[in-house]
């Protein structure tokens, strides 16, 4: 009887343990797959051969943030539109309106490109600054 009760306790530590291990393996491969898919993201893009930089563009646009969906629609499509007559050497990633600043996020071959998508479209940026490094909590657990 002890002997039985003790299989079946070692029978559940072993089941136990080698859940633990299955569920340990799974965070380890997300984690190495979040973490590459975080690294490619910031890394450079290459493009027709030509090396494709990331840089913070800031707006001042005042009351930005109490700009309407439809508004911000409009901006946006403005934007597509002029990006789609400059070709694949720009990008335009993503946009984060706060209350007085719109702060977007490209990738370009160079500022002048920046520059030359901010008159066509009329839109103001007032700082283009190209992107050194990117940190992020990833980059504490490297």
């Amino acid at each position: 009887m002890i002997i039985r009760c003790f299989s079946f306790e070692l029978l559940i530590f072993k089941t136990f343990i080698l859940k633990t291990i299955k569920l340990v393996l799974v965070l380890i491969v997300f984690t190495l797959n979040y973490t590459q898919a975080q690294e490619e993201e910031n890394q450079t893009t290459i493009k027709s051969n030509e090396i494709m930089k990331t840089y913070v563009i800031e707006r001042i646009i005042p009351r930005a943030g109490d700009l309407t969906a439809e508004q911000l629609k409009e901006i946006s499509q403005a934007s597509c539109s002029v990006l789609k007559e400059m070709g694949p050497i720009i990008e335009w990633k993503i946009s984060y309106v706060t209350g007085d600043k719109v702060y977007c996020i490209y990738k370009a071959k160079n500022k002048q490109l920046i520059e030359e998508h901010a008159k066509k479209g009329n839109f103001p940026a007032n700082t283009i600054n190209e992107v050194a490094a990117t940190i992020s909590p990833v980059t504490a657990e490297q």
